[in-house]
């Protein structure tokens, strides 16, 4: 006499069952299902399970189990209520004929929760007033705000607040995503389309690792890597430019210190780096020549100082 939960994730495809859930449903005295909609039953029919609807009372679901060996396929949500009481029945004795097993039939694989992210989305998207009236114009603040804070929490040390940006983060691309969908034309794209394209790229950029190139070191790498990226960029367009690419947007020092780079690999002459302009500006993206030269970064070490002064000024204002 027994009581078998059978665990289902609604985070793989109905019917895609581990082998021991499988003889488990097929050589059963009883299978219940914990409703009539539950996503598994066409899966039960066609391999010729016989199942019938649970009853929502747990003591006759423990009762069924004296007569034999059950199976309760638990609805979708999981029935936590009636599990718990069923718990407490046999804890006080109630149900001690009966021996209770959890059989998970699948598992989350890694990335599972992803899934539930574009459901979460896409449910904000049709029933939320503010997430219906985004645009990727009016998102695109906040996914420059959500990045800074993860480059706080980054050069701040916070591990832990870590996670809880990069989910900010990873949300403002599946809010862009969902955005996109609704669109038609050749600027349709899903969260799909997305990860799709970035697998494609990561391949494509990583020949030594899914290819047969052959490479000694990193530096090797990082040479291939960019010469990928020119190919790619040489492919797009026949006016193409060392700098395509570069968000001209973005920080003034992170900027200058990409275009500087991106000029260096292309072996641009040495003076074009010299007498760009005069004043403070010039004597800024000098600056920035001397900190690369230094194999530093100019932003970070700005921040850095940026990040002592206010530390100082706090101490100021506490001691007044």
């Amino acid at each position: 006499m027994s009581l078998v939960l059978l665990a289902t994730t609604h985070r793989v495809a109905p019917g895609v069952l581990t082998w021991p859930a499988w003889q488990t449903l097929r050589s059963a005295s009883r299978v219940l299902v914990g409703s009539d909609d539950h996503p598994q039953l066409p899966y039960l029919r066609e391999a010729g399970v016989d199942y019938e609807r649970a009853p929502a009372d747990a003591r006759a679901l423990v009762e069924a189990a004296r007569s034999g060996s059950v199976v309760w396929m638990a609805a979708p949500d999981g029935d936590e209520r009636l599990l718990r009481e069923i718990g407490t029945l046999l804890v006080s004795g109630e149900g001690k004929a009966v021996d209770m097993e959890v059989l998970h039939g699948s598992y989350d694989l890694p990335g599972a929760r992803l899934l539930d992210l574009v459901s979460v989305m896409d449910t904000l998207r049709r029933e939320c007033p503010w997430d219906r009236e985004q645009t990727h114009a009016s998102l695109a603040p906040y996914l420059l705000e959500e990045s800074y804070e993860v480059v706080d929490t980054i050069d701040g040390g916070d591990l832990h607040g870590l996670r809880e940006e990069l989910g900010d983060v990873l949300m403002q691309v599946a809010f862009h995503s969902v955005v996109a969908s609704e669109r038609s034309g050749d600027t349709h794209f899903t969260i799909d389309d997305v990860a799709g394209g970035i697998v494609d790229k990561l391949v494509r950029r990583h020949p030594h690792v899914f290819a047969d190139v052959t490479v000694a070191d990193a530096d090797e790498v990082n040479a291939n890597w960019e010469q990928i990226k020119a190919a790619e960029r040489a492919a797009k367009s026949d006016d193409h430019s060392i700098f395509d690419g570069v968000p001209m947007g973005q920080p003034a020092l992170s900027l200058a210190a990409k275009l500087q780079r991106r000029a260096a690999r292309a072996q641009a002459p040495a003076e074009l780096f010299t007498e760009v302009g005069e004043g403070l500006g010039a004597e800024l993206f000098e600056l920035v020549a001397r900190a690369r030269a230094e194999g530093r970064d100019p932003e970070a070490e700005l921040r850095e100082i940026a990040r002592n002064f206010r530390e100082r000024v706090r101490e100021w204002e506490q001691d007044r």
